[in-house]
């Protein structure tokens, strides 16, 4: 078993919402006893993605959710027979992955900055895959 990956799981409540996954990466982060490096923080799901953003005001979540929701309305004539073609592109524009830089141990993150899951096609159990990679 590989000490440096782990998959954190994610249960989501709505059908759009941003979920803080920072305490569950600094714990794996933690017990991999890794110092220096990078995190790898990966999402692999079509309608889900991962982003780095202020976390001291959850306004500031609910504001990014409300502005990708009028840059990409649900219903807008979309193609794709499923019906989630607006969770794809929102997929799109905020993306799967995030690298953090690792140094004595800590996540460096700014003041205010917080990992977060992004659902766009909730509810559902999704994955998180979190890679230390050392050096």
């Amino acid at each position: 078993m590989d000490n440096h990956l782990h998959v954190l799981e994610v249960n989501t409540s709505r059908r759009e919402q941003f979920v803080d996954i920072t305490p569950g990466v600094n714990e794996f982060l933690s017990r991999s006893g890794v110092k220096e490096g990078v995190c790898l923080v990966y999402v692999p799901h079509t309608t889900a993605a991962v982003t780095i953003n202020e976390g001291a005001d959850p306004s500031v979540a609910e504001d990014i959710l409300t502005q990708l929701g009028s840059l990409v309305p649900w219903n807008n004539g979309y193609r794709h027979t499923e019906g989630n073609s607006a969770a794809h592109i929102k997929t799109l524009l905020t993306g799967p992955e995030k690298i953090v830089p690792v140094t004595a141990g800590r996540l460096m993150l700014g003041t205010w900055q917080k990992i977060f899951f992004c659902e766009f096609d909730g509810p559902r159990k999704r994955k998180v895959i979190v890679k230390i990679l050392p050096g």
